[in-house]
């Protein structure tokens, strides 16, 4: 398997959690890639994915932060990954928003830190994950106003006002036209909530970037613990970083 593959790479006798680590970041996101160079690009990765992190860190119903790295693996140019509740088997509308927040959090560092012009495509797969969600949530889930009904069907496509099927509509344009606006109402509330939190927490965002950036992959334990203002990075804070 390729934890073995590591470790024998390695020249070690066995295999650690190093290599089980390794294996299933190769398994899950792909071959890891060159490392990014000191540039505004980097930090701008950086401030994305902590973003996101810090955001997923104070939320208290969202999946803790296992870790957050700059290492490029697949298409994936940095990432953040959460420990899912295995145990947990259903979802709350609370937690739902959460998760959107959380998908959100790159973005809105972009936006707070570099401004609304500098905004980046990084944040396209995140969008189309909240988006889908949002929409779930309103037209399967019946967590709206709309009611308690489902707007999809049995084979989980939601009927929009674009029906190319054969098939009739199952609502009015009204509808989907109020099925819109509420998914915009949503996303659009849980970015204001998750740019907020970016700007109330401006200080230990930027020391978190900083941080990544010279040790390019922060564990969750740890990341949580600078958040807490439990551990102080290992780095020069008075050091005026090098953008461009």
């Amino acid at each position: 398997n390729e934890a073995a593959i590591f470790t024998a790479r390695r020249r070690k006798e066995a295999i650690t959690m190093a290599e089980v680590n390794d294996a299933i970041d190769r398994v899950i996101a792909g071959m890891e890639g060159k490392p990014l160079i000191d540039s505004k690009g980097k930090r701008l990765i950086a401030y994305h994915e902590v973003g996101h992190a810090i955001i997923g860190t104070i939320l208290d119903n969202h999946d803790p932060v296992q870790k957050v790295t700059l290492i490029p693996r697949g298409r994936s140019q940095g990432s953040t990954w959460f420990t899912p509740n295995e145990e947990q088997g259903l979802t709350t509308k609370s937690e739902f928003k959460s998760k959107i927040t959380v998908y959100l959090g790159g973005r809105a560092a972009e936006d707070v830190i570099f401004g609304g012009d500098e905004v980046t495509s990084g944040a396209a797969h995140d969008i189309q994950m909240l988006t889908n969600m949002a929409r779930q949530m309103i037209t399967k889930f019946g967590m709206s106003e709309l009611g308690q009904f489902a707007l999809e069907s049995s084979r989980g496509e939601v009927f929009l006002r674009n029906n190319w099927t054969s098939e009739p509509p199952e609502y009015s344009e009204e509808m989907a036209q109020k099925i819109d606006l509420k998914v915009r109402e949503m996303v659009n509330e849980c970015y204001a909530h998750a740019k907020q939190i970016i700007q109330e927490n401006r200080t230990i965002v930027d020391r978190l970037v900083e941080h990544l950036i010279e040790v390019e992959t922060i564990d969750g334990e740890e990341f949580v613990e600078m958040v807490k203002g439990k551990k102080e990075p290992t780095i020069d804070l008075h050091k005026t970083p090098a953008v461009g």
